[in-house]
């Protein structure tokens, strides 16, 4: 009699058992009733994919943009072109000299001939340089500002020495770039943020649309006493398969469009003897991209869905 009492307590499911099996029947549910209209989803999810795409691609070529103006560092660089009939050996003692100031970090001495065999190399110039007499280029100094240094200050220091023929900081030309990225980095964000609300609009008018079909199996639902989270559930999944979908082809479209633009980027960049490289989305940047599309999705069900269910309550009341 006991162990007859206590079989049926033994098999039942726990409520959370029974909270993640409905979890997994609203996952599958909607996933196959986005495989059994494979057209319309698929016009769905191409709609937001192109939506979603063109702001990761901007904000993707910005990055490269700041990645291709230079370090921190090598932005904050100041030439020191010392007169032409000052020796190496007078470089260097120069050099040691301003290595002692506060304000500077790095000292980098680059030599007449060093200079001369970088411009034979980068410029292709090696027949004229080879008719020289001798090498009328200078000695420079390429100093790198401390982190707290006021670069303005330091530079016109450096140009009131006597040893220095022209001091070359563009301070005002690299203010002015910082602006332009500044400003290009907030049209981006302003426009994903647009370009979000509108896949999640997409969402939300495609899960109603679904939800209107199924308004009767709804209402039986709800008169059986289902709570607005339990109806809610399985179009929320469908919201999901949605952004993760679209998130999926987004990268794919990006992927094709690297792929296009990097053979002439590649011969643009050997041109000019620069060892810039194209960086794309990795492993981890694009898995943040398919939650950051899925979490829209759920977003924009979540919000139609509430929306049609509290007016159907209301109706129905």
């Amino acid at each position: 009699m006991s162990s007859a009492s206590a079989s049926p307590s033994a098999s039942s499911p726990s409520p959370a058992s029974a909270w993640l099996a409905h979890h997994r029947r609203a996952a599958g549910s909607s996933l196959m009733r986005c495989l059994r209209r494979p057209w319309a989803t698929l016009l769905t999810v191409c709609v937001m994919a192109l939506a979603l795409a063109l702001p990761m691609g901007l904000s993707v070529t910005l990055d490269n943009l700041k990645h291709f103006a230079g370090s921190v560092q090598q932005s904050r660089q100041i030439s020191l072109f010392l007169h032409p009939d000052f020796s190496v050996e007078q470089a260097r003692a120069l050099q040691a000299e301003l290595q002692q100031r506060a304000d500077v970090e790095h000292i980098e001495l680059r030599t007449p001939e060093q200079g001369l065999a970088e411009l034979r190399e980068r410029a292709g110039m090696g027949a004229a340089i080879d008719a020289l007499d001798d090498n009328p280029l200078p000695s420079v100094l390429l100093l790198t500002p401390a982190a707290e240094a006021d670069d303005q200050a330091l530079g016109t220091a450096l140009e009131a020495l006597p040893q220095a023929d022209l001091v070359q900081h563009d301070a005002q030309w690299r203010q002015r770039l910082d602006g332009w990225l500044a400003l290009g980095t907030r049209m981006v964000n302003l426009l994903s943020l647009l370009l979000g609300i509108g896949a999640a609009l997409v969402v939300g008018n495609t899960v109603r649309l679904d939800i209107l079909a199924r308004r009767e199996e709804i209402g039986v639902l709800q008169l059986l006493g289902a709570s607005n989270g339990f109806i809610r559930r399985p179009f929320l999944y469908l919201g999901a398969w949605y952004g993760l979908g679209a998130g999926a082809i987004a990268l794919g479209l990006w992927a094709a469009c690297v792929a296009a633009i990097r053979p002439p980027l590649v011969a643009l960049t050997q041109s000019y003897a620069s060892p810039f490289v194209f960086k794309t989305l990795d492993a981890l940047h694009s898995g943040f991209v398919l939650l950051g599309t899925t979490v829209i999705g759920v977003i924009g069900a979540w919000l139609v869905a509430s929306h049609v269910l509290r007016q159907n309550r209301l109706l129905e009341g």
